[in-house]
């Protein structure tokens, strides 16, 4: 840290959580609206989407409340289910390779698409990528 007027006035601007640097509620909620979408649509995207409900509304809101808390924000998600146990949650479903790659790649495309800065998208994308190896089982 710089002891400089401009070192003390980028630190004052920088956000205190990822959560409050990708924008918050909002913009989490938006991230993941298109990251859905995406995967809804797109027909590159058919195993992942293979593998979850008829309908994502329940699939949307999980992640929104996870995401929020794993962020730094409110902890959504273990206000209403406890601990995320991920790994466990995720145990019943056949995630391979394709399905880890198409949702990192969806996951990528949604941060681009709702313009989160490019060094928060680099962070990001470095641990979701170790998580969504984590999360593979077959």
């Amino acid at each position: 840290m710089s002891d400089s007027p401009e070192g003390a006035a980028e630190a004052a601007a920088a956000p205190a959580t990822p959560f409050d640097w990708v924008g918050g509620e909002d913009a989490v909620r938006r991230l993941v609206d298109r990251f859905y979408d995406l995967m809804d649509l797109e027909p590159r995207f058919a195993q992942l989407r293979a593998i979850h409900p008829t309908t994502l509304d329940g699939s949307r809101d999980k992640l929104f409340w996870f995401l929020c808390g794993w962020l730094g924000g409110p902890d959504h998600f273990v206000e209403r289910f406890g601990h995320p146990r991920l790994r466990a949650r995720h145990m019943p479903y056949r995630i391979g390779i394709a399905e880890r790659d198409q949702w990192m790649s969806a996951m990528t495309q949604a941060m681009a698409e709702c313009e989160l800065d490019v060094e928060l998208q680099r962070r990001l994308a470095a641990s979701f990528a170790h998580t969504a190896d984590w999360m593979r089982n077959v």
